[in-house]
C-alpha cells in the first residue's frame, strides 16, 4: 500500500510536469514571464553546480534549522506549562487568539525594524510564526490524555510532575511531532519570505530576487523549485521519524478505527 501511495504521488506530479510543458508549448503564456517547465527543470538542475546559488542555499538552512530548534525549545516547555496549569491556559488564551491569526509576514516589517542582523531577523521571525501549531497540539495534546491513567499514577503516590513525565508527554509525544512537521514546513515559507522582503546578503529569497532583476525567470523558478522541494523532503522525512518512533501510537489508532 505504501508503495502503491508513492507511486500515486509520483504519477501525479509527472502529470502536472506534463501539462505544464503542453501549456508553455501552446504559448498561451509568454514565456519571457513564465517560461516552460523543460526550461525551469533545466535551470533547476544548473543551480546543482552554481557556487553562489549553493552559499544562499547553506545559508538559508542553517536559518531555517537555527529557527526551528529555538521555536522547539520554546514552544514545547511552553504548550506543556499551559496544558498542564489550566487557568494559566485560560488566562492567556486571548493573547493566543489575538496573535496567532495575525499573518507571519505581516511582522516581518516590523522585524525589520528591531532586529539589525540578517539572521537573528529570519530566526525570530520563524520562531514567532512556526511556535503556534507546536503550542496548540501540545495544549490540545495533555487535554486528551487518559484521565484513568493519570489518577491510576497519583493513586500510588505520584505527583503532578511524575505524572507529567510519566503519563502526560508520552501520550502527547505524538501529537507535539505533527506539531513541530507542520511548523517546519511553516519556517521554510517564513526564512524565504524574510529573505525577499528584508533583503540581505545571502539566502533563497535574496538569489530570487537577484534572478528576478536579471530578467532569468528559469534560474528564479529554479530557486523556488528547490525550496519547494526542500519543504517537501523535510516534512517526508520527519513523517518518518514519526512512523518509527511512534509506531504504537499508529497501530492503537489502528485498533480503536
Amino acid at each position: 500500500m505504501e508503495h502503491a501511495r508513492v507511486l500515486r504521488g509520483v504519477a501525479g506530479v509527472a502529470g502536472f510536469l506534463a501539462a505544464a510543458e503542453v501549456v508553455g508549448a501552446t504559448g498561451l503564456i509568454d514565456d519571457r514571464f513564465l517560461p516552460r517547465m523543460s526550461t525551469i527543470l533545466r535551470g533547476a538542475a544548473e543551480l546543482l553546480v552554481d557556487q553562489e546559488f549553493l552559499a544562499d542555499a547553506r545559508a538559508s538552512l542553517a536559518a531555517w534549522g537555527l529557527g526551528l530548534l529555538l521555536t522547539v525549545a520554546v514552544s514545547v516547555p511552553a504548550g506543556l506549562a499551559l496544558g498542564a496549569l489550566p487557568p494559566v491556559e485560560r488566562a492567556v488564551r486571548p493573547l493566543i487568539e489575538f496573535l496567532r491569526p495575525i499573518p507571519s509576514v505581516a511582522i516581518i516589517p516590523l522585524a525589520i525594524l528591531i532586529f539589525s542582523d540578517n539572521l537573528h531577523l529570519r530566526v525570530a521571525v520563524i520562531v514567532y510564526a512556526a511556535s503556534w501549531p507546536i503550542v496548540i497540539n501540545t495544549i490540545y495534546a495533555l487535554r486528551d490524555v487518559d484521565p484513568l491513567a493519570k489518577e491510576t499514577l497519583r493513586s500510588f503516590g505520584f505527583g503532578p510532575m511524575s505524572v507529567l513525565l510519566r503519563v502526560a508527554l508520552p501520550s502527547a509525544a505524538p501529537f507535539i511531532a505533527t506539531g513541530i512537521r507542520v511548523a517546519a514546513g511553516t519556517a521554510v515559507i517564513l526564512v524565504v519570505s524574510a529573505e525577499l522582503l528584508a533583503g540581505g546578503a545571502e539566502g533563497i529569497g535574496i538569489y530570487i530576487t537577484e534572478a528576478a532583476s536579471g530578467n532569468r525567470m528559469d534560474l528564479m523558478l529554479g530557486a523556488a523549485l528547490w525550496a519547494g522541494l526542500f519543504g517537501v523532503l523535510s516534512n517526508t522525512a520527519l513523517v518518518a521519524v514519526e512512523r518509527r518512533l511512534f509506531r504504537w501510537h499508529d497501530v492503537r489508532t489502528g485498533a480503536a478505527r
